[in-house]
């Protein structure tokens, strides 16, 4: 018997996710199905199993192309997964400068990930030119929006005063928020304000949830920092993010 999804199944994304715990690669056949007659929700989820190989094979410039199928309809998600493949060269050749115009669209078009995408890019100066003022206020309006990341980056610039007044209770509040919302960032800055009021068991409890959520990048960033603390509780975290740095397959 075949397996078909209605349109208002592939809309159903608690649905699809049971499907694809329980058998991914019926879900795949449906959304296969459903992306061929121009469900762009299908396509969209589609480009995504593609790229992540759930239920059907690994195929990056396949995904590419879905994506693209799918942000040709005018899908906002769908920009920002066409400017994630150009900015990091998944299934193609890196094209930073039409990556910006695809997060600029799904930005514009108020997704949150499209506002953290292209702030990044304007922070950096990496296919537009640099622009910080920019950056902070895409960031503000994704973190407005509950996007965990963007509220960690915003505390940084309120707490530092980078193109915005300093201001350190709004700054800790965001860094709550991104803990919060599961920002393993978030977590860590939270933890450090934490610490520094004393609150060393509510620390170390955010420390162990970065830990697990962390990556390379950060774990390596993070110990260095966490060896400088001057609770021995704090400092001893540190053996923790190393050993995890090496579960990795990363220089510690």
């Amino acid at each position: 018997m075949a397996f078909h999804l209605r349109r208002e199944e592939v809309l159903d994304g608690d649905q699809l996710g049971q499907m694809l715990e329980e058998s991914p690669a019926k879900a795949a056949q449906a959304l296969l199905m459903a992306a061929g007659q121009g469900i762009v929700e299908a396509q969209l989820l589609l480009g995504q199993i593609l790229l992540d190989g759930r239920g059907i094979e690994r195929d990056p410039a396949l995904a590419r192309r879905w994506f693209a199928i799918a942000a040709n309809q005018g899908n906002a998600m769908a920009h920002n997964m066409l400017g994630r493949c150009l900015e990091h060269g998944w299934g193609g050749e890196v094209d930073v400068a039409d990556a910006a115009r695809h997060y600029r669209f799904a930005a514009d078009a108020g997704l949150d990930w499209g506002l953290y995408n292209y702030a990044n890019l304007l922070a950096t100066g990496r296919g537009v030119a640099t622009d910080p003022v920019a950056a902070l206020q895409c960031y503000r309006l994704a973190a407005e929006k509950g996007h965990a990341k963007s509220m960690n980056l915003l505390g940084r610039y309120l707490e530092d005063g980078v193109h915005c007044p300093v201001d350190v209770p709004a700054a800790h509040e965001w860094y709550r928020r991104s803990a919060e919302g599961g920002d393993f960032r978030g977590q860590f800055s939270h933890a450090g304000i934490l610490a520094a009021r004393g609150r060393v068991e509510q620390a170390l409890a955010w420390l162990r949830q970065a830990l697990v959520g962390g990556n390379a990048n950060f774990l390596k960033v993070a110990a260095a920092a966490l060896e400088e603390a001057t609770q021995p509780e704090i400092r001893a975290m540190a053996v923790d993010y190393r050993s995890r740095l090496t579960e990795l397959g990363a220089r510690p």
